[in-house]
């Protein structure tokens, strides 16, 4: 397979899989093994980053009112007559607050994060079956009006912190997460969609700022295909998965987990 149409295949799993519960860097690294995928696993750790920056992008123009009205908010806090909290300034906090348990898992165990995403099939099996379980309990849980409280949103955030284990889907194990802890579906959706935006774009910088990404000049149209199929396809999916966890069918994908992690550790062993 050509490294242009295997950019294309791999924009395209993570679009999907970014925002529907099964896990894309669970994908995203098995579809790298059956697909013949060769690069050493600092290669295979900046295209993650390329196809995860294209989702996050994708999130940031279908929630593009909410973003905006986000930054709204935090610039009429501060008026004339001092610092007045509203909802929009809560909200932020909240987001913030979410992503200190990953952000500090990302500083404290970068160097061996980088052995997970390096073939790592059992362990990907394993936690797509983790990842099932989760949206399994999670689609049996009853729907309410609850709001994302402080309490809540660090909750959610370990929840996140723990996703970066590839085959836990991380909007899988936020939104399972909220929706257990009784939060409104519609909510936990775009909680979960927008609160890894800024983690995203700030790995994305560091790395730029470390010079930790391996980048190869000869790679960059497949690369920047790869990031549009993940882009467009991002945007679909968005859309349909808050629909999905609205309308209480999460249970379909913990199935699909589930056959995906039962097939990944059978082949793997049966390959040895």
């Amino acid at each position: 397979m050509s490294e242009i149409i295997r950019s294309i295949v791999l924009g395209i799993i993570q679009g999907l899989t970014e925002f529907l519960p099964v896990s894309s860097s669970g994908h995203i690294e098995l579809a790298k093994y059956f697909l013949g995928y060769t690069g050493t696993a600092e290669e295979s750790i900046f295209l993650t980053v390329v196809l995860h920056l294209a989702t996050a992008l994708s999130t940031v123009l279908v929630f593009r009112k909410d973003v905006a009205e986000i930054f709204k908010g935090l610039f009429s806090a501060f008026s004339k007559n001092g610092f007045q909290k509203n909802e929009q300034w809560d909200f932020s906090i909240k987001i913030i607050l979410s992503m200190i348990p990953a952000a500090m898992v990302g500083i404290i165990f970068e160097e061996q994060m980088e052995t997970l995403f390096d073939k790592q099939i059992i362990l990907v099996g394993c936690m797509l079956l983790l990842t099932g379980v989760l949206l399994f309990l999670a689609d049996r849980a009853k729907n309410t009006k609850k709001k994302v409280s402080f309490v809540h949103s660090i909750i959610i955030g370990i929840s996140q912190a723990l996703a970066i284990m590839p085959g836990i889907s991380r909007s899988g194990a936020t939104i399972s997460t909220s929706v257990l802890l009784g939060i409104d579906r519609t909510r936990a959706a775009k909680f979960s969609f927008l609160m890894v935006v800024p983690l995203i774009l700030g790995k994305v910088a560091k790395d730029i700022l470390d010079a930790d990404l391996k980048f190869d000049s000869s790679s960059t149209l497949e690369l920047g295909l790869g990031f549009l199929a993940a882009f467009l396809t991002g945007l679909f999916a968005c859309t349909w998965m808050i629909k999905i966890v609205k309308n209480s069918q999460l249970k379909y994908f913990s199935y699909y987990c589930f056959a995906v992690g039962i097939f990944a550790i059978g082949f793997k062993l049966l390959e040895n």
